[in-house]
C-alpha cells in the first residue's frame, strides 16, 4: 500500500503567535516539520526531518507562552495537552512553582500504509510488541495497526490512550484509527486499571496500548493475554536485550529468574551452577525492533529468542525493509550480529594464538570498555600488517576501501560488525577470545552474586562483589531482586561494583 500522510499542519501553526507563525509557515519544507520549541528567554526553534532552524532572533516571552497555552486543551498530569480532533502534542516544562516556562509543540501525523512490512504478523492474531528509540515511529505504527485491524480485518479493537497520542485530543477520536474504539486514561498512574476495564467491559478482540512502562502495566498486559485477547503494544527500550535486563518489564517476555542446577546438570549443559532462565511463557509472541522508519528486526518467536539470549547463544532474527520501489524485502540476520569473511587461504587464528586486533571504522573506546567488562585485555595494533584479526564496520566493508582490499590480499581474517551496539561487540569478543577452557564472565558473575546472597542469608550484613561493567551489574541487581534481597552499586569508574544486603543493613 502506498503511504499517505495526513497531519492537519495548519491547526498546529494556528496556536503559535503571529510573529513566530508567519516566518515558520514560509519555510520551503514546512511539510516536513517535526516540532517547535518555545522556551522562555530563548529564541524559538523548529526541527525538521533533516535540519533545525532558529525561527526568529527575538527571545520567547511569557506572553508568547500564554498565547499558545490558551489555544490548546488543559494539560494533564503528564504535562501534555493537545488540539481537538488532531494528533498534535503539546508538552510543557514547568519551574519549581508549577509555572510553564517551556513548550514542545510536536506535529502528529497519521501515516496510512506504514505497517506493510509487518502486516502479516499483525494479522496473524498473535500479540506483537514494538520497540525502538524515541521518535522512530512506534506510535504512528501503532495507530495504523489499530486502523487496519478494525477496518480491514473487522476486529473489535479498543485503544487504551493514555496521553491521547494514538487517537488525538478531544472526545471524538481522530479518523486515523478507523473504526477502533478509544478509552482515555484520566492520569498515567491509572493506565493499568483502564487496560483491565477495557477487557472486562467492552469484549475486545484486540487491545492496543502505548508505552507499557510499569510493573502494574506489565501485569495487566499478561492478564489480558491470558484471556485470549490479542495485544499490540510498545515498551520502553530499543531491543530485546533491554527487556531481559529490565526487572520492571521483563515479565513481558516471560520474566527472568535464577536457577541453581545440580552438579550433574551443570556439567551436562556446560554451564555454571547458577544460571538465568525464563520463568513463564512471554506475554507477547512476537517482538519487533524498529531500527528505522522503513526497517525492522523481527523476533518471530519471543520464547526461543529469550532462551537463546539467556544461554549466550546467537539470536536468529529477521530483517525487513522496504526497498527504493516500496517493495518488501526480508532477510535472515546472521547469528551473533556480525559477519566474518576471509580470503580462501586465510590463516587460522589458532596458528597465532594471541589475537592482535586492527580496528577500521570501529569505536575503539566502546570496544575497550566492553572488553574491560568482560575482563579481557585487548592487543590493538596501529598497523594492519601487524594484526591477525581485522575488525571493521558494515558501512566501511560495503565501500571496499583500499585497506580492506589489502587485508584480504594478505589473508587476514576480517570481522564485520553491523553496528557498534554493545551486544554485538560483546558477541564479537566472545567469538575471538572464548575457548573451551575459559569461563564465561557473565556466568562467573551470576555465580558470585548467588554466593553473596547465600552469605547474607547466613547472617553477613553486607557482601560486596567484584567490580563489573554496567551490563553485568544490571544482571546482578536483577538476581538480587528476584531473591528478595536489596542491592546497590557503589564506587567509581573501574571500581564500581554491586553490594548485596538485607533491608536496614545498608552500610
Amino acid at each position: 500500500m502506498q503511504k499517505v500522510i495526513t497531519d492537519d499542519l495548519n491547526s498546529l501553526l494556528d496556536i503559535l503567535p503571529e510573529h513566530i507563525r508567519r516566518p515558520l509557515s514560509e519555510q520551503p519544507d514546512i511539510s516536513e516539520l517535526v516540532e517547535v520549541i518555545l522556551d522562555l528567554g530563548r529564541k524559538p526553534e523548529a526541527r525538521f526531518f533533516n535540519r533545525e532552524i532558529t525561527i526568529i532572533p527575538q527571545d520567547i516571552s511569557e506572553l508568547d507562552l500564554e498565547y499558545t497555552i490558551h489555544r490548546v486543551s488543559v494539560f494533564g498530569a503528564d504535562n501534555r495537552a493537545g488540539i481537538e480532533r488532531t494528533l498534535h502534542r503539546i508538552s510543557a516544562i514547568r519551574n519549581r512553582k508549577g509555572t510553564v516556562v517551556g513548550l514542545t509543540c510536536r506535529v502528529g501525523r497519521a501515516i496510512y500504509g506504514t505497517i506493510s512490512i509487518i502486516q502479516d504478523l499483525v494479522e496473524s492474531g498473535k500479540s506483537v510488541l514494538l520497540m525502538g528509540r524515541p521518535g522512530v515511529g512506534k506510535t504512528t505504527m501503532l495507530r495504523e495497526i489499530a486502523r487496519v485491524l478494525a477496518d480491514d480485518i473487522r476486529k473489535r479493537v479498543v485503544i487504551v490512550d493514555t496521553s491521547n497520542e494514538i487517537a488525538g485530543d478531544g472526545d471524538i477520536p481522530h479518523p486515523g484509527i478507523g473504526r477502533a474504539r478509544r478509552m482515555q486514561v484520566p492520569t498515567p498512574s491509572l493506565q493499568h486499571d483502564v487496560m483491565i476495564e477495557a477487557v472486562e467491559n467492552h469484549m475486545p478482540q484486540v487491545i492496543v496500548i502505548d508505552e507499557i512502562g510499569t510493573e502494574l502495566e506489565a501485569r495487566a498486559a499478561r492478564t489480558i493475554a491470558e484471556r485470549g485477547v490479542q495485544l499490540i503494544g510498545t515498551a520502553h527500550g530499543n531491543t530485546l536485550e533491554n527487556l531481559v535486563v529490565n526487572p520492571t518489564l521483563s515479565d513481558l517476555i516471560g520474566g527472568i529468574q535464577t536457577v541453581t542446577l545440580s552438579d550433574e546438570e551443570a556439567k551436562r549443559r556446560g554451564t555454571q551452577k547458577s544460571i538465568l532462565e525464563r520463568m513463564s511463557p512471554p506475554t507477547f509472541n512476537i517482538l519487533v525492533e524498529i531500527q528505522e522508519r522503513d526497517k525492522v528486526a523481527v523476533h518471530t518467536d519471543v520464547t526461543e529468542a529469550v532462551d537463546s539470549l539467556l544461554r549466550g547463544q546467537p539470536l536468529d532474527s529477521e530483517i525487513r525493509w522496504q526497498d527504493e520501489k516500496g517493495e518488501l524485502q526480508i532477510a535472515k540476520e546472521k547469528p551473533a550480529g556480525l559477519e566474518t569473511t576471509t580470503a580462501p587461504k586465510a590463516k587460522k587464528i589458532k596458528e597465532d594464538k594471541k589475537p592482535r586486533l586492527y580496528l577500521f571504522g570501529v569505536n575503539k573506546s566502546r570496544l575497550e570498555q566492553i572488553a574491560k567488562e568482560m575482563h579481557l585485555v585487548l592487543d590493538i595494533v596501529s598497523n594492519a600488517n601487524m594484526s591477525n584479526i581485522f575488525i571493521t564496520s558494515k558501512a566501511y566493508y560495503r565501500n571496499r576501501p583500499q585497506k580492506i582490499q589489502d587485508a584480504e590480499a594478505a589473508n587476514i581474517p576480517i570481522h564485520v560488525l553491523k553496528s557498534n551496539a554493545p551486544n554485538q561487540i560483546r558477541q564479537l569478543l566472545d567469538s575471538i577470545y572464548t575457548t573451551d577452557g575459559q569461563k564465561d564472565p557473565v556466568s562467573e558473575a551470576m555465580q558470585e552474586v548467588q554466593t553473596a546472597i547465600n552469605q547474607v542469608m547466613k547472617g553477613d550484613p553486607v557482601v560486596e562483589l567484584r567490580p563489573q561493567g554496567a551490563y553485568i551489574r544490571r544482571l546482578q541487581h536483577l538476581v538480587a531482586e528476584q531473591n528478595n534481597y536489596f542491592s546497590d552499586s557503589t564506587g567509581k569508574e573501574t571500581d564500581r561494583h554491586v553490594r548485596i544486603y538485607r533491608r536496614g543493613m545498608k552500610g
